[in-house]
């Protein structure tokens, strides 16, 4: 039933976006997951350098 609904909801996106709309939304999504881990990153190092600090 899993299989069933994904594939439906794949051939409904593919029939609603054209090709390049589809290509931008994934790109737009990699962008945010980029921009999100990279904050996280930072975040962290900074907790890891000022625990550092403080020992």
């Amino acid at each position: 039933m899993k299989k069933l609904s994904f594939y439906s909801i794949t051939i409904l996106i593919l029939s609603t976006l054209t090709s390049c709309e589809a290509v931008e939304t994934v790109f737009k999504a990699g962008m945010w997951w980029g921009i999100i881990l990279v904050c996280a990153v930072v975040v962290i190092l900074l907790l890891i350098f000022s625990r550092g600090k403080n020992s």
